[in-house]
């Protein structure tokens, strides 16, 4: 049996604040954008590579309240650790950093967390075994 990861779908309470959230600080790009009977539904996905997994946004969700022990997050993998870093600062500025740039073992790597509008923590790595800047 073959089995794909292909998509992760979120109900969010802002959908065009979590759409510019995405595609600024995750650099992701408008796949799909669509009215599914009164809602507007967006897929956003990674430059070429929209047919191997997206992100759904959907409305009519509620604000998360995650609190700073709950690590449930979103990760994104960044080319160099001067990326992740261009991020955190950049989300300190916003006032949405939750976790500073810091190095942790293989295979954790160097990161920083930020929250996106409706309140889900979103990693960015480097050094980790997946995506740009792996560690082999």
């Amino acid at each position: 049996m073959t089995v794909s990861l292909t998509h992760l779908a979120l109900h969010v309470r802002d959908l065009d604040a979590c759409v510019d959230f995405y595609m600024s600080y995750a650099d992701m790009q408008l796949v799909h954008d669509r009215v599914s009977g009164s809602k507007r539904v967006v897929w956003l996905g990674e430059k070429e590579k929209e047919k191997n997994f997206i992100l759904v946004l959907i409305p009519g969700g509620v604000e998360r309240v995650q609190s700073a022990e709950d690590f449930s997050h979103l990760g994104f993998a960044m080319a160099t650790r001067g990326a992740v870093d261009a991020v955190a600062e950049r989300a300190k500025i916003a006032g949405i950093l939750e976790w500073a740039p810091r190095q942790e073992p293989y295979p954790v790597g160097y990161y920083c967390g930020i929250r996106d509008p409706d309140g889900n923590f979103i990693e960015f790595s480097y050094g980790q075994p997946l995506g740009p800047g792996a560690a082999l």
